[in-house]
């Protein structure tokens, strides 16, 4: 029995049915974007019609991907197939029978309901079709494997250290790191290393808080609050510093728990592994715990249940300086 082809989202290429998959919309949008280039390079003529499912009636396919006088080669982008109508449901089932020649169909299904099951089994049991599933990237190994392939991919270099500071820059956003790797690509160096990503982009928040964090783990507390002031006189919201605090903080809490798990079990970089079980040497039990609330303290304060967020946040650095011991 045939069944749709499996490809990477980076490897994404015409088909007579491209099935883009999964959560990840950067990666959805960067996949479709290359098949629409790649069409467009072959023939600038090529005919592009998009069509939301939830909005689809009956005949719509087959009008779009009817042969034309001038038989000009089509792209037709079907978005949000965990919406889609009944029509289309029943078109697309009859499409994938007998695709039309010189006609790429992309259809987008973000993975969030079951709705369209019938079509998408049909699809992904298809000779004629190619998946790309994205992923959504949430884990910290998933994000040093991403910043490495943008530059391996461009040929480029980029030490370990420089991946950390990107990642420390751009925790949460998949779409702005990958814009700061492209961003970086720019740059004449043969190697880009920790000295050149904090050029560009050493005033971000994310930056400041983990130098906020590591000087205080180091108990470097005049350090830390120092940098923590800064930060914020800078504009920095105390909101995502909290938010980056914490997630050094439950690094910890995970190493102090499992000294010998594995990278890969706790979701960490091996050098995040590595760096979080030096930080973790003199802490104890209780002082963990006594920093946890203090961390859920300043962020409340933070989100508005206190007038001064400052104070908690400095009260929070100063209990990470000294591994949670109270004075």
């Amino acid at each position: 029995m045939n069944k749709a082809k499996q490809i990477d989202w980076r490897n994404a290429a015409p088909a007579a049915v491209v099935f883009i998959s999964g959560p990840e919309e950067f990666l959805a949008g960067r996949a479709l974007r290359s098949i629409r280039d790649q069409l467009k390079a072959k023939d600038p003529s090529v005919e592009i019609h998009e069509i939301e499912a939830s909005d689809y009636s009956a005949g719509q396919l087959l009008n779009l991907t009817s042969p034309s006088l001038f038989a000009e080669p089509r792209l037709v982008i079907i978005r949000g197939l965990e919406r889609s109508s009944d029509d289309l449901i029943v078109d697309g089932l009859s499409y994938l029978l007998q695709p039309t020649e010189d006609t790429t169909v992309v259809l987008r299904h973000n993975s969030s309901s079951v709705r369209g099951k019938k079509l998408v089994d049909a699809i992904r049991a298809s000779g004629v079709a190619t998946e790309i599933n994205c992923l959504a990237i949430t884990k910290d190994a998933e994000r040093v494997a991403f910043v490495q392939a943008e530059f391996s991919g461009a040929s480029r270099k980029i030490t370990v250290g420089a991946v950390r500071a990107l990642l420390d820059a751009f925790a949460d956003d998949i779409a702005e790191l990958a814009s700061a790797c492209g961003q970086l690509l720019l740059d004449s160096a043969d190697n880009i290393t920790e000295e050149i990503v904090d050029r560009y982009y050493g005033g971000r928040v994310e930056t400041n808080a983990f130098k906020v964090v590591d000087a205080a783990l180091a108990g470097r507390s005049g350090e830390a609050l120092a940098l923590l002031r800064h930060a914020l006189s800078s504009g920095s919201d105390p909101v995502p510093l909290v938010a980056a605090i914490s997630m050094k903080i439950r690094q910890l809490a995970k190493i102090y728990s499992n000294r010998n798990a594995s990278a890969q079990s706790l979701g960490m970089a091996p050098w995040q592994l590595d760096r979080a079980r030096k930080d973790v040497a003199g802490w104890g039990e209780d002082g963990l715990a006594a920093t946890i609330e203090a961390l859920a303290d300043a962020d409340a304060a933070a989100k508005g249940v206190e007038r001064d967020p400052v104070y908690s946040l400095e009260k929070l650095v100063q209990l990470i300086s000294r591994k949670g011991e109270a004075i």
